[in-house]
């Protein structure tokens, strides 16, 4: 199998709306329960007649991988929506991001920009929470149509992680 990870880049991103389902569940299995929240929501928008505007994402709350993670799948959209107890409207806060796009392996890709931060000196908008390691913004953009590639595998995914507003821009301007 072809893993592939792509360079680093820092990018200032605009506040993105989104539709989403957040759960907190144990790393083991996360992902098969992701699936069926992807499907659920999908379901959720075509009812109410609503196209998804954005790309799916997987996006990271708060991280235990020894415990519960709190994680929520959502679709973009371009303006805010209402929802109901189990879709919730939110938003991907608008910074400036650190982000890779990788295929194959998300820890190998999580791995690498995280050890790029690290190097680099470079602070995520992250902080110490009772539950884990708990972040403004940090997710996983499918930028692969599941329609025509079901093989997880093979998706070209976005990694993005909030930088902390306080960092020094110059220290990082044009330094990917």
């Amino acid at each position: 199998m072809t893993f592939e990870v792509g360079e680093v880049n820092i990018e200032y991103r605009d506040e993105k709306h989104y539709m989403g389902i957040r759960i907190q569940t144990p790393f083991q299995g996360m992902f098969g329960v992701v699936d069926k929240l992807r499907k659920e929501l999908y379901t959720w928008l075509k009812a109410r007649g609503i196209d998804p505007e954005g790309p799916a994402f997987l996006r990271y709350h708060v991280i235990d991988m020894a415990g519960e993670m709190d994680v929520e799948f959502g679709i973009q959209m371009s303006q805010p929506l209402p929802g109901d107890s189990h879709v919730t409207p939110g938003v991907l806060q608008a910074g400036y991001y650190a982000n890779l796009i990788y295929r194959g392996s998300g820890m190998r890709g999580n791995k690498a920009l995280i050890g790029w931060a690290r190097e680099k000196g470079i602070q995520w908008d992250r902080w110490d929470d009772a539950k884990g390691d708990a972040f403004r913004c940090r997710y996983e953009a499918y930028l692969t149509n599941p329609k025509i590639e079901h093989r997880k595998k093979k998706w070209d995914v976005d990694l993005a992680i909030k930088i902390a507003d306080d960092q020094d821009r110059v220290m990082f301007k044009n330094d990917g």
